[in-house]
């Protein structure tokens, strides 16, 4: 399988790719992964270093006739999302990424394929191993942990990079030159409940929400595509209205920055209501089901008779809970008045967690206006506190102001339009990029970012388009080639 992904053009990036990819590097857990770029670097006789954090840095000299050019950082995160299918058996933690060949796309069996950002990773490391593209002086920069709180790019401190011009290759549309992103805040809200005992005049039912397509909560959050946690509120909402229903479990989504796509619950109805509860639920799943058909005609609502839990959730809790998650606003919450058709603010809820006397909420909150992040967050922090909630706010991280005068901005415009006679797109996006944070320690460094198409992001649906990885690496070659004087 990866013979085949070796055989690709670039051969060595590609071929760097899939030795990333065996390498498994959650986020969190990147020691192994910070290990093999350790080893990579030096094997290449480069000056390689961590900081203090963990982030690892490469450096290599200009190639001759290059060393009149400004400087530049490289620079990709190592960490990947983890998702994969409820069937697929499969270990982040042990297991390397099992790729395939789909006509013109990579993807990945029932997983996340880490193309994000293992391309970016891969580019870079490409270049440095390479004896005959010219280059100014180049300063690899591997980040950790972009993908659950971007700690790495806080972490790293001012006077670590020498680069004057950053070019971050973690964008996902090849015809985009990004200048800008949203910052994001982790708002989580946890409360304890009384636990109950259960009646005998209860039955026990399993809930299912699965088979949504996922995504990347920035990127996506436009697309009206379904979120599994705000499914099954309604769900749960609903049924709790007309009948005598309670809440025993639930474990929906995952990861902060992916829409979640499955949801599982545990509840008990009263044994009297039974056939006319089965009767309203196969109704509501029908009316979700047909509101969600075009964007989601995977979606599976299923309830079906299981075991009687042991507890249930105290009356007066559960009907607090329900109620704030149906307020809490989950999507796009604000357009941007200044860049068409850009997502300015939006909320993804993205974890719902109940057992053993505990509730656990948590969301991702972004926007491209500080203020009306924190707005937002409030407004979330406001309508879980109503409910008992204790909300706390984390991982506060900033936007990257767009900055139209730059000069590699000038640079890549001028190149892409020569390379492929088109103008690209200039644009800002909805995700979190690393450049607003690196911006706040390296104000007077050039940034940009741009990157290969990669769709589905997040989610087991990853893939990214193979001619347009050979487009993005031909575009990155010109750059490097013409990289404006000191």
């Amino acid at each position: 399988m990866n013979k085949t992904i070796h055989d690709l053009e670039p051969k060595s990036l590609w071929k760097n790719f899939s030795d990333l990819n065996a390498v498994p590097r959650p986020s969190k857990k990147e020691e192994r992964v910070i290990a093999f770029m350790m080893d990579f670097g030096k094997s290449l006789e480069l000056e390689t270093f961590t900081d203090e954090v963990g982030n690892v840095i490469i450096r290599k000299p200009a190639t001759e006739g290059m060393k009149d050019r400004k400087s530049v950082v490289l620079q990709s995160h190592l960490d990947m999302v983890h998702q994969k299918n409820a069937d697929t058996v499969f270990d982040f933690d042990t297991q390397g990424i099992e790729m395939y060949i789909d006509g013109d796309w990579v993807k990945a069996n029932g997983t996340t394929l880490g193309a994000d950002n293992g391309i970016g990773v891969a580019t870079i490391m490409a270049l440095l191993e390479s004896t005959d593209i010219p280059h100014p002086d180049l300063e690899a920069l591997f980040t950790i942990d972009e993908e659950t709180g971007m700690t790495g790019a806080m972490g790293l401190k001012g006077d670590v990079l020498k680069g004057e011009i950053l070019l971050n290759l973690d964008t996902e549309e090849d015809d985009e030159i990004d200048i800008g992103c949203a910052g994001g805040i982790d708002v989580n809200a946890e409360r304890e409940y009384n636990e109950k005992d259960i009646p005998s005049s209860l039955i026990g039912y399993k809930i299912t929400v699965d088979g949504l397509k996922g995504g990347h909560s920035g990127i996506e959050i436009h697309k009206g595509l379904g979120n599994a946690n705000k499914i099954m509120n309604r769900v749960l909402f609903c049924a709790s209205s007309e009948f005598a229903v309670r809440i025993a479990e639930i474990d929906g989504g995952g990861l902060r920055n992916a829409i979640p796509r499955e949801s599982v619950a545990h509840i008990a109805v009263a044994k009297s209501q039974a056939d006319e509860f089965e009767n309203s639920f196969a109704k509501l799943a029908a009316t979700i089901k047909n509101e969600l058909e075009i964007m989601e005609p995977g979606l599976a609502i299923r309830c079906e008779k299981g075991s009687l839990p042991n507890k249930i959730m105290g009356l007066g809790s559960q009907e607090k809970f329900i109620k704030a998650v149906y307020a809490a606003h989950n999507g796009v919450y604000a357009m941007s008045a200044s860049i068409p058709d850009l997502v300015e603010t939006s909320n993804n809820i993205a974890r719902v967690f109940v057992k053993d006397g505990k509730i656990k909420v948590g969301c991702l909150t972004r926007s491209s206006v500080d203020s009306a992040k924190i707005d937002l967050a409030n407004t979330l922090k406001s309508a879980f506190e109503l409910a008992g909630f204790e909300v706390v706010f984390g991982g506060n991280y900033p936007g990257w102001n767009p900055n139209p005068d730059s000069e590699i901005l000038e640079v890549l415009k001028s190149k892409y339009q020569q390379l492929f006679s088109e103008k690209p797109k200039v644009v800002a996006c909805h995700a979190g990029l690393e450049c607003g944070i690196l911006g706040q320690n390296y104000r007077d460094m050039d940034m940009i970012s741009f990157g290969p198409t990669i769709k589905g992001a997040h989610s087991p649906d990853e893939r990214v388009r193979i001619s347009s990885v050979q487009k993005f690496w031909k575009f990155v070659l010109v750059i490097l080639e013409d990289i404006p004087k000191k």
